[in-house]
């Protein structure tokens, strides 16, 4: 079900709302607390490696897991990813097929990923690593998108990424706040932090995470993927359902873009003939180019109006990099990782 924060969880200081669903926090909390102190009930044969986040909502883990992916690559290794499908109509393992799967099979974040390596989709994450041995994948190391707060598979190193931004909003625990659970909870099972945002955000989060997390707080930020020379002083009407659309608008302002219009859907958005029709008349009526986001333009049909809209939107395909010698630092970690296990 596509996912849209309530625009207090943002705001710097919990506002009625949050102090109102306090208690059901506190519930909350307490649940996710538990259920991460349980002990993992499977060890893979291969080391597992888990992005994830400490909130609800987009963060950029999925650009860092297909970064760590084409690093892993370069040194002839062969990652594969484990990923739950969000959105998806998934309910037993499946190995993703670009041929025949769409997002409504296995998700957006799974169509992604499959560009980078072989992606295995499964709610329950040790059934979907026990399912890759039975497909026959060889694989060197398990990529996990998302599951920090998951017990059930052993990991070997915990990558959390921030958005820089948003950081952990008003501090509250859901469905008061974004954190899926109190902050030093998650930061115990964390062994790196990436924040995706500016210098500033890295030094702003690293502070304030100082008091509980000793771990290296590494900085990245979103650089477009490919040829960017058709986007200067382009009048362009933007249309996004992802975590954080407005930092994709702002990158295309970034990039020499004149914004004639942006559109915010859902996160994992399923798009319907009605909108489609719509941001093209739209875009038409303001004589505008329509641009999206690759995890976007995965989720539209190919039939009727949506059809139309993938044949007239462009997509701007976006990366993570991180900066200076902090990737150097992050492989550098998950080779200790990796080399631990083979010990």
């Amino acid at each position: 079900m596509p996912f849209r924060e309530p625009s207090w969880w943002n705001e710097p200081q919990p506002g009625f709302a949050a102090r109102a669903l306090a208690p059901a926090a506190w519930v909350y909390g307490r649940l996710a607390a538990r259920r991460m102190a349980q002990g993992p009930r499977y060890s893979a044969a291969l080391p597992v490696l888990c992005i994830g986040n400490f909130t609800a909502g987009g963060t950029g883990k999925t650009p860092l897991a297909m970064w760590i992916a084409g690093q892993l690559t370069a040194q002839n290794l062969s990652p594969v990813f484990l990923t739950r499908g969000y959105g998806s109509a998934v309910r037993a393992p499946t190995l993703v097929d670009l041929e025949r799967h769409g997002a409504a099979d296995v998700g957006d974040e799974a169509l992604l990923l499959a560009r980078a390596a072989r992606v295995m989709v499964s709610p329950d994450r040790v059934a979907g690593v026990k399912a890759l041995a039975g497909h026959g994948i060889a694989g060197d190391v398990i990529l996990m998108d998302d599951g920090l707060q998951n017990p059930g598979l052993s990991k070997d190193l915990t990558i959390a990424v921030v958005d820089g931004a948003r950081a952990f909003g008003n501090g509250g625990v859901i469905p008061s706040g974004p954190l899926r659970a109190a902050l030093p909870v998650q930061l115990a099972k964390t062994d790196i932090v990436v924040v995706n945002g500016r210098r500033e955000d890295r030094d702003r989060i690293a502070a304030h995470l100082a008091p509980w997390f000793s771990g290296p707080v590494l900085s990245a930020g979103p650089e477009p993927a490919g040829d960017t020379s058709w986007l200067p002083r382009q009048r362009v009407l933007a249309f996004a359902g992802i975590g954080n659309p407005q930092r994709f608008f702002r990158l295309l302002e970034q990039l020499g873009a004149a914004l004639a219009g942006e559109r915010r859907f859902a996160d994992h958005h399923a798009f319907t003939d009605a909108e489609a029709a719509r941001l093209m008349a739209e875009a038409d009526k303001l004589g505008a180019m329509l641009v999206t986001t690759e995890k976007d333009f995965v989720r539209l049909g190919r039939t009727g109006a949506q059809a139309d809209l993938r044949r007239a939107a462009r997509t701007l395909p976006i990366a993570l990099s991180l900066r200076g010698d902090d990737g150097a630092v992050l492989m550098a970690r998950i080779t200790g990782a990796l080399n631990k296990r083979h010990s």
